[in-house]
């Protein structure tokens, strides 16, 4: 892939994730300021490649879970950085040094988290998943056809005892679309931090959305919120 394509790969992906809407080459034109002819012939090279698709004749592209992938990856790497600390991570940190016993203190993460994302939050307790914000969930316009929202249904139910078979060890997971293990066809992500807890050295929190997701922000929280609660429990 050439830099270029790298860099409208990413600005599909961004834009996608702030209007939920196909991304068209005269947009992207202005944004790199060459001919729209010249954004086609490289969106059509990023389709050819699997990055990109054309939900319908005549749209613009969104992304594909390799698309996606690569993105998180190259945000993911060595060297790379995720978003610097702000008023979002400081509210989080803030919320949870007043958090209480334990258990508290990991409900008001998942609220907090709910709240910033936008998305469905989670986290184990012991032998226990709480989850909070569905509405959030399908409240997005992916999930608008009953088909989704059964894969969703059936990747929550088998969640926990899959966390606690699997037991991814990275600190941050992102599990992105087909990739989970469950409901591979729901179109969502699961981004995930492991925690060391009174109740587990492998504690989860983290959010679950449609992979239409910011992701830099999202696991830059998602992280926040496992490293925090290891200082304060």
């Amino acid at each position: 892939m050439t830099e270029r394509q790298k860099q409208i790969l990413t600005a599909i992906i961004e834009q996608y994730a702030e209007v939920a809407v196909p991304v068209g080459s005269s947009l992207l034109a202005k944004v790199f300021g060459v001919s729209s002819a010249t954004i086609r012939a490289e969106m059509a090279d990023l389709e050819i490649h699997g990055y990109i698709r054309q939900p319908h004749t005549s749209a613009g592209r969104i992304p594909t879970d390799k698309g996606y992938r690569f993105y998180v990856n190259n945000i993911s790497q060595p060297g790379a950085t995720l978003a610097p600390e702000r008023r979002a991570e400081r509210a989080l940190a803030a919320r949870l040094q007043d958090g209480g016993l334990p258990e508290r203190a990991i409900r008001n993460a998942v609220d907090t988290l709910v709240e910033l994302t936008h998305n469905l939050g989670l986290a184990t307790i012991g032998n226990q998943l709480y989850m909070s914000g569905l509405s959030n969930l399908f409240g997005q316009p992916e999930f608008v056809g009953g088909h989704q929202v059964q894969q969703v249904a059936r990747l929550l139910d088998n969640l926990e005892p899959w966390l606690r078979e699997a037991a991814p060890n990275e600190p941050l997971s992102v599990y992105i679309g087909a990739e989970n293990p469950i409901g591979r066809s729901a179109d969502v992500s699961l981004i995930i931090s492991r925690f060391r807890s009174p109740f587990s050295d492998h504690s989860y929190i983290g959010v679950l959305g449609p992979t239409r997701q910011s992701y830099r922000d999202v696991m830059t929280l998602v992280s926040h919120a496992g490293r925090t609660l290891e200082e304060v429990l």
